[in-house]
């Protein structure tokens, strides 16, 4: 396939549709089964091929479902930038993790008070945010440290895992903690409260609440809670803040002179929670300062907070976004708020500030208990957007993200996912018109898998997690229509019987190639054309 023009197009547009995998027709496949006449009509007109989109080819272990995190890093990148998960596991299994110089210290901090350790993640084995076994890990370190009070607080996924494996998580930690005997569970919360990225602070105080002022929902036997808790249909994610208590006082609350360590190792979900643990002038609402506090996350969760960070981040240099600006290109990133990250920080390699050249726009997403109440979320607005930014003509390079599929398709509803796919195929549609009118070059692509599966394809079962699926990748131009891809028509218009070509780590090189700009030798990805 071979550019027919030697002319840069302007604007290229790179776009994401998070969530959206390539899988083969079921019931449960919002992709097959909605109605999307412009992505269809692509696929048939355009240079179509499929990309693999999770474990070893994004930096993860060998068939672990992608993330948009990791997809949209590995999309940024233009090579395979191995994850912190892989490191934390290879440092357990070596014992470097228990040597690790941040841990340690907090646990010296709080023995030299006589204080506590406070535990605080994801309790779940979804991989995308956290792993039990780095708790279990760290329940290990404490032993071996002889740490004496040692406290969880648990929060439930039912978002990457399904609705309801809380209790079996809550159930593992409790018998390793009794088999290790150390630990003791404090308090309990959804993820929908503790997790929050869109400064939902009202949900946020509750899990904080409970964690640091003994105030919520009380229990005494975290099974009981739970089953409780699921016989009202209020399951793991949007279970409500609960603090543990013993003799009708709570277990444990995080106090002055104690030590925390947050072990999510992916950021954008923890650092709202943490800020308000450690933030000194923290104003989002009303709490006491807890003082003389060791405050340690797993990685960096954000540029300049006052907490020890046990796995720094790795820098990754020679981006698209930085290769894009060295050329004395402009570009546009641009997302609704649930996936701003992606597009900034992620995807410019783990960097929060702007590079030459490159603005920034957030459109906020809707403020709604569940996105399933408005698949469409912002994508209107979004879209409005970017189709002035295209008519302005002022960025080169415009990378753009699509929530819905991704959004809705952890809430496990069906319809409201189909309902998002068209949603976003009308979108898509704008967009690809305002592209192809200044002849410009729309590379449509995904992070990750997720609104394929909405239905266990084994079970039937609600399936709110991602998926390890390929994710296509479509260039659509007017000098690509008719172009033949790499790999071949697609069969019958269906994805799924097309072998993927590549892998996430080709897109920049590809943008880059279209762009006329060189590949720098950092980037180890091909470029598909």
């Amino acid at each position: 396939m071979a550019d027919a023009s030697n002319k840069r197009p302007k604007p290229a547009v790179l776009m994401v549709l998070d969530g959206f995998g390539v899988a083969p027709d079921g019931p449960g496949n919002a992709v097959t089964r909605a109605k999307m006449p412009v992505f269809r009509s692509l696929i048939r007109d355009y240079p179509t091929m499929t990309l693999r989109a999770s474990g070893e080819e994004v930096g993860l272990s060998w068939g672990e479902m992608g993330n948009s995190e990791v997809g949209h890093l590995a999309i940024g990148a233009g090579r395979v930038y191995y994850q912190t998960f892989p490191r934390i596991n290879r440092d357990i299994v070596s014992g470097d993790f228990f040597e690790n110089e941040a841990f340690r210290k907090a646990i010296g901090h709080a023995k030299k008070n006589g204080s506590a350790i406070h535990l605080i993640g994801l309790v779940s084995a979804g991989r995308v945010h956290s792993m039990d076994e780095h708790c279990f890990a760290l329940l290990e370190l404490c032993k071996k440290q002889k740490a004496e009070k040692v406290f969880v607080h648990a929060i439930l996924d039912g978002r990457d895992t399904l609705y309801n494996a809380g209790i079996d998580f809550v159930g593992k930690l409790l018998a390793t903690m009794k088999k290790l005997k150390v630990g003791k569970l404090a308090s309990m919360s959804g993820r929908y409260y503790s997790m929050d990225r869109d400064n939902r602070w009202d949900r946020v105080q509750k899990a904080y609440d409970a964690m640091a002022a003994g105030v919520g929902e009380t229990a005494s036997d975290p099974i009981m809670a739970i089953r409780e808790s699921y016989a009202r249909e209020v399951y793991d994610e949007q279970f409500v803040p609960t603090v543990m208590t013993d003799a009708d006082k709570p277990v444990a609350t995080v106090k002055d002179g104690d030590a925390v360590i947050f072990f999510n190792f992916r950021p954008d979900r923890m650092r709202e929670l943490v800020k308000a643990f450690v933030i000194p002038d923290f104003t989002r609402f009303p709490r006491a300062t807890i003082k003389d506090l060791l405050p340690v996350t797993m990685v960096e969760y954000q540029s300049g907070l006052p907490v020890e960070v046990a796995y720094p981040p790795v820098a990754v240099s020679k981006t698209l976004a930085e290769t894009v600006s060295d050329a004395g290109l402009t570009q546009l990133h641009i997302a609704e708020t649930e996936k701003y990250a992606h597009v900034t920080f992620f995807v410019n390699g783990t960097r929060e500030e702007p590079f030459k050249g490159e603005r920034r726009i957030l459109v906020p997403s809707p403020r709604v208990a569940s996105y399933d109440e408005a698949p469409a979320m912002s994508g209107a607005d979004l879209t409005d957007r970017v189709i002035e930014a295209i008519g302005k003509g002022e960025d080169d390079l415009i990378i753009m993200n699509y929530a819905n599929p991704d959004m809705v398709g952890h809430t496990g509803n069906l319809p409201a996912t189909m309902k998002a796919m068209e949603a976003v195929d009308g979108f898509l549609g704008k967009v690809v018109d305002a592209v192809l009118e200044k002849d410009g070059v729309l590379f449509l692509t995904a992070d990750h898998g997720n609104g394929e599966e909405v239905l266990n394809v084994r079970t039937g079962e609600i399936d709110k997690e991602h998926a390890t699926n390929p994710v296509p990748f479509v260039i659509v131009g007017n000098r690509f229509k008719g172009v033949p891809s790499p790999a071949g028509e697609v069969p019958d218009g269906d994805l799924s019987l097309m072998q993927p070509v590549g892998m996430l780590a080709d897109v920049a090189p590809t943008v880059l190639s279209v762009l006329g700009i060189p590949q720098p030798p950092e980037m180890t990805g091909t470029a598909l054309l």
